[in-house]
């Protein structure tokens, strides 16, 4: 492997590293500032799976046309989000409302969390997608085009 091949992936691997440590920072802020009682509330993890889908979404128009440093997709994408999200939680989450006799709450997390995260991803994408829209079109003008 080359020298510069070598250095380029230490590079890569140093953006996802910190972007993780910032994501898992915002997550525990999340989970401090949510309430969850001692049979274990779901409404951080639920709440960190739904707004990181939605940043995804917005993430994935924003970045997919626009010249960006090459290290943004890996720090935000696989290290900010992978960090902030977190799928083994939400298992964890579901596991520890079974544990604490609470079935129904589980049956009710785990598909909710879904149909909540699949539209926030659209949601995201699409609000990305009209703001990408609107910062192309010159101001003052209907079309973005000069008169």
């Amino acid at each position: 492997m080359s020298k510069a091949v070598l250095a380029h992936r230490s590079r890569v691997l140093a953006a996802v590293a910190l972007g993780g440590a910032l994501g898992s920072t915002l997550r525990y802020g999340v989970s401090l500032a949510l309430p969850h009682a001692d049979g274990g509330t779901v409404w951080p993890t639920l709440t960190v799976n739904v707004l990181g889908c939605f940043v995804i979404g917005a993430f994935t128009v924003l970045l997919a046309e626009t010249e960006r440093h090459h290290l943004l997709r890996p720090f935000l994408g696989v290290g900010v989000l992978g960090g902030f999200t977190t799928f083994s939680g939400y298992l964890a989450d579901a596991g520890g409302l079974l544990a604490t006799g609470q079935p129904l709450y589980a049956a009710l997390y785990l598909p909710l969390t879904v149909l909540l995260a699949l539209p926030a991803v659209v949601c995201g994408a699409a609000l990305a997608g009209g703001l990408r829209t609107r910062s192309r079109r010159a101001p003052g003008t209907a079309t973005g085009g000069e008169s």
